[in-house]
């Protein structure tokens, strides 16, 4: 886990700080130079491998832990807050996202050492999508949201935050939706590269993901999303994710019903209020500064 967002680290990591002055003044132009040839054909065989790898997805399970840095709200180098849960997936359109626990930062002890804690009343994001309708649960208020999914978004890829492609990558969807830019990585093993929302929802919930995959599995081990107003000075907000225990496939297909009945079929409390929608945006992930909630 790094204390300082990538793409303040090396030139090749650095993809929001290179962008062009059409860029900065066009939102749909490129955010970065054109790739030479060597990086397009190197960013063409990741992204062919990496689908290669993810095809035959049918389920996939993996703890996260979250960090949120917020310079204004914790110093350099400290984290304001942070989540631990789960993620879910189930080939095409269900899943679950759910943070377990969360502490945010108290301040400094006697010794200079950052304090942490949980507080009363503070949760973080949980929802869940069923493949027909998307539940998003506030356990701060035992509120839950229930949205119907328009016909034309049932049975196809979740689309609507980075989380599934980083799962089950289909490569002209991510050349669709993105500006891909390769990035120097600091270790053999694994792939960085940067992904840039081309549409606007996308873009008013972040501003750039980074993403690290294992060289061999073509699985996430870790994500950074940067807030949709990130700026290095005066809005110094990013999310950092490490994803362990990832395991693909892991059910027995004779099992799978079973299992997506336990993580997908989650209904609220009977004390909960419910309240009915059609479909009118995506849950909310990017921003641990909002990840969790109080009364």
């Amino acid at each position: 886990m790094t204390s300082l967002p990538l793409m303040a680290q090396t030139r090749g990591t650095a993809p929001a700080q290179s962008q062009s002055t059409q860029a900065a003044t066009d939102p749909n132009a490129a955010p970065f130079p054109p790739l030479s040839a060597a990086e397009q054909q190197r960013l063409d065989q990741i992204l062919s491998a990496w689908e290669q790898q993810s095809q035959g997805t049918k389920t996939l399970e993996c703890e996260f832990k979250r960090w949120h840095f917020d310079l204004f709200a914790a110093p350099a180098g400290i984290y304001a807050n942070k989540a631990e849960g789960v993620i879910k997936y189930a080939n095409p359109d269900k899943g679950l996202f759910q943070v377990k626990a969360v502490v945010s930062y108290d301040g400094k002890d006697e010794n200079g050492k950052p304090k942490y804690s949980a507080k009363p009343g503070l949760y973080g994001e949980h929802w869940v999508c069923t493949g027909t309708e998307l539940k998003e649960f506030d356990h701060a208020t035992k509120q839950c949201k229930i949205q119907q999914l328009p016909p034309h978004m049932q049975g196809q890829n979740i689309i609507e935050s980075p989380l599934p492609f980083v799962f089950n990558a289909n490569a002209q969807q991510i050349k669709e939706r993105y500006w891909v830019q390769p990035m120097q990585s600091p270790k053999p093993e694994l792939i960085l590269i940067a992904a840039y929302p081309k549409h606007q929802a996308d873009r008013a919930q972040y501003k750039v993901v980074q993403i690290a995959l294992d060289a061999k599995t073509f699985l996430p081990q870790a994500l950074i999303m940067y807030a949709p107003n990130f700026d290095q000075k005066n809005q110094p907000k990013w999310d950092h994710y490490e994803f362990t225990n990832v395991k693909r496939n892991s059910i027995n297909a004779s099992l799978r019903k079973l299992f997506l009945q336990n993580f997908i079929d989650q209904e609220p409390p009977s004390d909960w209020k419910v309240f009915r929608d059609n479909y009118t945006g995506p849950a909310q992930i990017a921003d641990g500064e909002n990840q969790a909630r109080r009364k």
